[in-house]
């Protein structure tokens, strides 16, 4: 299934409800995924890392077309 996702926000929510669809037996009883925690943590920093290294390269540039809303 596609999604059309507008903002940045938009992605972490999808990446968030995927993780947990996907792999049901990393969520415990609680309703916690520390593994799908882990696994967002790590791509906020590698994004924010890649916009930090790349400010006016290709990654940058589509980190900010995720920000903005596309309409």
């Amino acid at each position: 299934m596609f999604y059309q996702i507008h903002t940045y926000t938009e992605l972490q929510q999808q990446i968030h409800d995927d993780l947990r669809t996907q792999h049901p037996e990393w969520v415990k009883a609680n309703g916690e995924c520390p593994t799908c925690d882990s696994y967002e943590s790590r791509l906020t920093e590698l994004l924010g890392a890649s916009m930090r290294t790349e400010a006016n390269g290709p990654t940058a540039a589509t980190h900010r077309a995720l920000e903005q809303a596309v309409t």
